[in-house]
Formats: structure tokens, sequence, C-alpha cells
């Protein structure tokens, strides 16, 4: 759970007769990734794609599949089939089905074209329309020149022409419209004169009769095909309405197909005999050693054992990396690929993603509200065809969480929509009896522990507090945010220092990671001290030598370890250690975002709910809409910035202190299953 999955790597030889069968093999087994070959010899070659009629109807098939499903964007919400019911289809003439599908897309983009086009002449035809002028005279020929052109300066462009070139021109000018006849040999004079106006050309459309004709053959053209477009997207809604399911299926089992007849481009192949390079879950190897073993010659299956102190120049393949998450945290994988795959062996962030995520925005936005919000939303898009994707499910999933710990944090404290509802003299919202109640017993039972009180500095913490209100909660929220801070960061050292000692020993994690460890813990309870009035900031205690020793380890890491050299190392080594104070703070995020929006959701109520109930109907109804449009505003904002700032303090703050994002997916031949079950899957084998 907590790191990747061991794999294991699998080397194959065989007759070239086998190579169909074995991969086919490989790509049911679903768990295959192959890698490109690299170990060439005399008389092996890259392989080539399958060149049969099943590859090529394959081929042929996906790509008109491929065409209607980009167009018509099917879903399947019934569920997938098994692959002998796909095969049954093909055979039962499916391709003529996607054809009549391609017939009515083709109909309708064709049409769509003609309609821009004929829009197109239209809008000209209509500028022109004042001229009045026969669409073949205004037509240059051999040795007449014809000019259309559009100015706000056309009556002064007429009389330029008229008193300069008298009769070798023939004007005629309407509205800002200008069209000019001409010999050929004044056609330069005519466009100095148009160009030192500013005159902008008008390319006339080809037609016979005037424009208004024009535009009025057009315009039933147009009516007609909007006629067509309409008739042929009803007809394609309900094809799609009655393949949609069958169209996703087909595609996700030609695309499997396909990668099978191509992927002989990733295997070494001689005029007898060809080689695959691939991998494996260790926990798969053995049955895919067995599925082999009766075909292939020779069936190779390694545990991979990550070598970290190999000599420098020397190449060691790396193994793609798979995440094995539960049901539960397997979303948040969505979140740590924006990342890239943590590099093979190191840790796997997805679980604590999905607890200090959702926790962090939920800390930030605080409003149960609009967590409430943020859950029907995230169950509206839920009800949506496109939530069977597994990224989008992913995606809404997160969603779900956030808005729970949005709900849990604005119980805590005791914010809805902007509104106070704790039910105490000046609170801002409602007064309920049982909410007021509920609140007296949290505040009177729930309380820090003297002695973690007195450590942390959180006298005055309550349920509720009331995070943007000084000497109510928001000492203890800034607070808070800087101890979530530090927390956070730690248990980033502590995996990246899991992470190094794994690769490269004790010393060098000490060095790396502990030194870090020790800068923070030193340097954040020496101002700490000072913040409580303990001691002042410069003062000698044991926080101080614990700092410095952190220091000096940082230096003799970035000189040794990470080969700086000690000049470089006792120059980084201070400026780094500002960097993590920086890292720190950065937290304060936390506090000044959500207060932020605590004030935006408070200037709904102090200039919308306030003015409602002022007296009258027309302050009522100003009062509404000023209400429910910064309420809207602030939820918006709400959704958006404390998005943010939580990823932000996920990626670059705690991430950074260990994760490697270089690891190559997992992408095991044929792809994941979700629609065209294998048999062994449909049979419940």
């Amino acid at each position: 759970m907590f790191v990747t999955v061991d794999m294991s790597r699998l080397t194959v030889a065989a007759p070239v007769d086998k190579m169909e069968q074995i991969l086919r093999i490989c790509s049911d087994m679903g768990c295959v990734h192959l890698e490109e070959y690299g170990n060439f010899e005399d008389g092996i070659g890259i392989g080539q794609a399958i060149d049969s009629h099943s590859a090529n109807s394959v081929s042929n098939l996906l790509t008109k599949v491929r065409g209607v499903n980009a167009h018509y964007s099917p879903n399947n919400l019934k569920g997938p089939k098994s692959v002998s019911e796909v095969q049954k289809m093909i055979n039962s003439g499916f391709e003529e089905i996607v054809d009549q599908g391609l017939a009515f897309a083709d109909v309708v983009r064709d049409a769509e074209a003609e309609i821009e086009s004929k829009g197109e002449q239209l809008a000209i035809l209509k500028r022109i329309e004042p001229l009045n002028i026969p669409l073949d005279l205004l037509t240059s020929t051999e040795y007449l020149e014809v000019y259309v052109s559009e100015s706000s300066k056309s009556k002064t462009i007429y009389n330029t022409l008229v008193q300069e070139m008298g009769k070798d021109v023939e004007v005629h000018a309407e509205s800002n419209v200008i069209a000019i006849a001409c010999l050929s040999k004044h056609a330069t004079d005519v466009q100095l004169i148009l160009s030192s106006k500013n005159a902008r050309a008008i390319q006339v459309p080809n037609g016979v009769g005037s424009p208004s004709e024009v535009i009025s053959s057009l315009e039933k053209e147009i009516a007609k095909l909007v006629i067509t477009v309409k008739k042929n997207i009803a007809l394609g809604d309900s094809w799609v309405a009655n393949h949609g399911r069958d169209l996703v299926i087909m595609e996700e089992y030609l695309t499997r197909e396909d990668a099978i007849f191509t992927a002989p481009t990733l295997c070494a192949v001689s005029k007898q005999a060809f080689a695959i390079d691939a991998w494996v879950p260790t926990e798969n190897a053995s049955d895919v050693k067995s599925a082999l073993s009766s075909l292939a010659s020779h069936v190779e299956i390694k545990e991979h054992v990550e070598d970290h102190h190999h000599a420098e120049g020397e190449h060691h393949a790396s193994p793609p990396i798979a995440l094995e998450n539960g049901v539960v945290s397997e979303p948040f994988e969505l979140l740590v690929d924006l990342m890239g795959r943590p590099k093979y062996g190191t840790f796997d962030p997805t679980l604590m993603l999905m607890m200090t995520f959702p926790l962090i925005y939920g800390m930030i936005l605080g409003d149960w509200g609009y967590g409430l919000i943020i859950l029907m939303l995230a169950k509206w898009l839920g009800s949506k065809p496109f939530a069977v994707d597994p990224i989008a499910k992913n995606g809404i999933t997160i969603l779900t969480w956030m808005g729970v710990w949005c709900i849990i944090w604005g119980i805590i404290f005791a914010e809805g929509f902007g509104f106070i509802w704790d039910g105490k003299d000046g609170a801002s919202g409602p007064t309920i009896w049982f909410i007021k109640d509920f609140y007296s017993w949290t505040y009177n039972t729930f309380h820090v522990p003297e002695t973690v009180a007195t450590l942390t500095g959180l006298t005055g913490l309550h349920m509720p507090f009331h995070r943007a209100v000084d000497g109510y909660g928001l000492q203890e929220y800034l607070l808070l945010s800087i101890y979530i801070g530090v927390l956070h960061l730690f248990s980033g050292f502590i995996i990246g220092f899991v992470n190094v000692y794994r690769a490269h020993g004790l010393p060098a994690a000490f060095f790396e990671k502990g030194s870090w460890m020790m800068i923070l813990i030193g340097g954040f309870m020496q101002c700490r001290n000072m913040v409580s009035g303990y001691n002042d900031l410069f003062d000698f205690q044991i926080w101080t030598v614990l700092l410095l020793v952190g220091v000096v380890s940082l230096i003799i890491g970035l000189a040794i370890f990470e080969k700086f050299g000690w000049i470089g190392g006792l120059i980084m080594g201070p400026i780094e250690t500002f960097g993590l104070l920086a890292n720190t703070l950065s937290y304060l995020r936390i506090m000044a975002v959500g207060v932020a929006g605590v004030k935006i959701a408070e200037i709904s109520i102090s200039m919308g709910w306030e003015m409602m109930w002022s007296g009258g109907v027309l302050s009522f109804i100003v009062g509404l809409i000023l209400f429910i449009f910064i309420q809207i505003f602030a939820f918006a904002l709400g959704i958006l910035s404390p998005s943010i700032h939580a990823i932000r303090l996920h990626f670059v703050e705690w991430m950074s202190k260990f994760y490697d994002g270089s690891g190559v997916i997992f992408n095991p031949l044929g792809g994941r299953t979700l629609h065209a079950e294998r048999e062994s899957q449909s049979t419940g084998q």
C-alpha cells in the first residue's frame, strides 16, 4: 500500500510462428508490460506489425469506431460484455451499424460546413447590399478591374477619385461601401487612393443577380441545410441511444486487439524466432510462466532488485510503476499522477494524500453550507453519463471527500454560508435552540489538556472557535496552520529518510534527510519559545544545538552525498536552511486564505442580508440580489482558491521533500479491462 508494486523481469524466446498466440496470452493475462527490446545481435531486428486479414479488419473497424465515438461521445451505463459477445457482434455485421452512424455524422459535418460557408457569403452580401449592383458587374474581367471596399470615408474616397481621375473611373458609393471600376492601366492609381484612406477590401462572392436576390436565395438554402442538420442529429441521437454501449465496448476490445497485432514492433525478431522483454508484477509471475511455458522455448522470470550502487555510466532498466491501493484511497492516485509516478521501490503517497489533502482543503474553506453544496455537486456530477469514466469517477470521489471535510471543519468553526451559527450573542446566524445547546455542550466539554495547551499555546482552543475574530480563535487558527505545516513537512522528511536509507544506507539518509529534520524541529522550537516569551530568538538553548547540528549535517550532506563540494555545501547549506523557513511559513496560507474567504462571505451578510430586513420591498429585492451574488462569488472562489493552495502545499512544500516522479506508468499489453471482459473474468475463473 505504501510502496510501489514489486516487479519481475520477464524474458521469453519462442518460434516466430507462435508470436501472435503468445502475445494474445500476454494480453489475456492483463499483467504483462512489454518493453522495447534492446539487446540486438546479428540477424535479429525489430519486428513488424502483424499483416493479416484479421489485423487489417481490426485496424479498419477501429478507425471507424474511434471516428464515430469522437463525434457522438457514447457511454456505457449497463456494464461490460464478454469477449465472445463482442466477437459475435462483429460477425453479425457491426461494421454496417457503425457505417450508419458515420453517415449521419458525415451529413451533419458537411451540412454545417456548407452553412458556415454560405453564412460567410451572406455576411459579405449584406455589407454590399446598399450598392444594389448585380454581382456579375462587381467581378473583374480581362480588361476591367473592379474594386469593392468598405470605409467610413467612402464619400471622401468618392470625391477624390472623381476629382483626380475623372472619366477614367466609374464610382458608386452607398453608406460605407464603395464600388470602383476602371481599366487595368488605372488600377495602381485606384489602389493607392484606397490605401491612403485605409479602405478595407471586400471579396465579393460569385453569383448572378442583385445582392438582395442572392441573399434571399442563400437564406432559403441555409434554412434547408439547418433542417438537414437537425434531422440527422436526431437520427444520430436515436442511433447512439441504441448502440452507444456497444460502441464503447467495441473500441476497448478493438484497441486491445490492435495492440496485439502491433506488439511485434516491441519485440526482437529473426527468421526463426522472436524474443520478448517485459515486466510483470511479482505476485503474477508464476501464473504468467505457467501460461507461456508450453509454447515458448525459453521463459525466464527474475524478481527485480534495485541496485543503487552500480558503476557510473551503466544503464539498468527500471521497472514500470504500478500502485496498489484500497477502494477508498485509489481515487487519489489521480493526484499522485499529476506529479508523475513515484520511482520504483519508493513511497507511494496516495493514502496520505487521501487523508491530508481534503483535510487541509476543508480547513481553508471551513463552511458546512458550502460543503453541502460541494457534496450535492459531486452527487449531480456522479449521475452524469461521463461519470463512468475512471478519471471522472476518481475526480468526483475526491470532490466528495473535499465536501465532507469542509462540513467537518464548518461544524468546528460553526460557520455556514458565512453566518456564525453558535447561537451566542453577536452570532450572525439564526438562533436555533438545539444548535445553541450543542455548541454550549462542546464548549464546556472539550478542552485541550492543560499540559498540551501550555506547550502549544492553544489555551483558547474551544469548539467552536471563530477563526476570523481576534481573541476568539484567530490566534489559534494561525498556530494550527503552523503546527500542521511542521507536522506535514516532518512526515515528508521521514518518508524521504526511509527512501534514501533503502537506496543508499543510513549515513546518506542521516545527512540528506536527518539534517533537515533536526533543522525543522530545532528552528521551530527556537521560534516557538521566542513567540511564547520563554527566550529571546538568539538565546542559546538545547534547540539551538539541534539546529546547529542539523545545519552542519546538511553542509556535509550537500558536500559529499549531493556532490556540491565543500565550497558549494558551505554556500548552499545556510541558503537552503532559510528556504525551509519559507516552506514552513507557506502553510500560513491556510489561515490567510481561510480568513479572506470568511470576510468575503461576511460582506454578503453586511451588504445583502441585513439590507433585506432593513424595511421596504426595494431594500429586500436589492439586498437579496446582493446576498445571492456575493454568496455565489464566495462559493466559486471557495472551490478554486483553497484547491489551488491545498495542492501547492502538497506538491511544492511536502512532496518535494521525498518524491521522485520519474516512474513510468505500468501499462500491460491490452490495457485495463473496463468494458470488454476477458473470458476468464466473465466466467468467474
